[in-house]
């Protein structure tokens, strides 16, 4: 699978963050059977490189598994080594995507302002995460591609079902999902699971209206 097209054209990034590798596995499973093809999991969750490499074995030939908040270039090259396939970060270190494009993988740091969004993308970002887009809004998106066009963006942070559709429509090349999607302080039952799995449809359902 080719990561930054699965990417661009599913528009949807699931964060795990906080779960056990077997738990992180049963939801990756979950997500994937609600169409989500995209799956990041936060390196500040407990023993996160066993869980990229469990995701990445069982599941590899059907999603793309990244690793999220990455800091610095030895945390990347870590989880580029157990699997992961693109690197995210909340923030911009120039070594850390050098060290990411080194191992042939997707590189999306995090960026606030237009000036670090512009020096993400020239150090070599191919998709620049635009975080908190909290306080930020879909307008936001509309308004940097007035001179930033070339520059696809990925708004993580405050994303639901509400208003993902108009981050799609002002022109976000994907979006990350965190607790709208994967609440992590909820117990992994069979139940939840079965939740999961429909709110993920929900959210590919909203970004293919966009499209209609």
């Amino acid at each position: 699978m080719d990561v930054l097209s699965t990417i661009k054209e599913d528009k949807l990034i699931a964060i795990i963050r906080g779960s056990e590798p077997e738990d992180a596995l049963q939801i990756a499973r979950a997500l994937y059977a609600g169409g989500v093809r995209a799956i990041e999991i936060t390196l500040n969750s407990p023993n996160a490189l066993v869980s990229i490499e469990k995701v990445s074995k069982e599941l590899g030939d059907k999603i793309v598994v990244g690793a999220g908040t990455v800091l610095d270039p030895e945390s990347a090259r870590s989880a580029l080594i157990a699997g992961a396939q693109f690197i995210l970060s909340p923030s911009l270190n120039a070594d850390t995507i050098k060290m990411t494009k080194r191992y042939g993988a997707i590189s999306i740091p995090g960026a606030f302002t237009p000036t670090e969004i512009l020096s993400a993308y020239e150090e070599g970002g191919d998709i620049i995460k635009v975080f908190p887009a909290t306080s930020l809004g879909p307008d936001f998106v509309k308004d940097i591609h007035g001179p930033l066009p070339h520059i696809p963006l990925l708004p993580t942070g405050g994303v639901d079902l509400y208003n993902i559709a108009e981050y799609i429509q002002k022109g976000a090349a994907g979006v990350g999902l965190g607790s709208s999607l994967v609440n992590s302080k909820e117990s992994v039952t069979e139940e939840y699971l079965i939740r999961l799995t429909n709110t993920a449809r929900e959210f590919k359902s909203k970004v293919e209206s966009v499209h209609k």
